[in-house]
């Protein structure tokens, strides 16, 4: 888990952004990301984050904490005892 500005791939390939050369998670290269945002609003710095929009990405939107808190009860519905 990430905030939304140190995800963003703008600040490795986007020398006009704001952002640009802050160092970032690389999770534009997983299989799959999962954004937990309460809106669709930039993060911190203003800057609109591309992974929202890329295929191998889902946005869960609500409080993170809570929504996290749902997943883990839900999959511990299937764990074996």
């Amino acid at each position: 888990m990430g905030a939304n500005d140190v995800v963003n791939p703008a600040a490795e390939n986007n020398p006009n952004s704001p952002i640009y050369g802050m160092p970032i998670l690389n999770v534009s290269e997983a299989s799959s990301i999962v954004f937990m945002k309460r809106t669709m609003n930039p993060g911190f710095a203003g800057v609109q984050n591309a992974l929202f929009y890329e295929d191998n990405t889902a946005l869960l939107f609500g409080d993170a904490k809570d929504s996290l808190n749902a997943i883990v009860a839900k999959m511990r519905e299937f764990a074996p005892a």
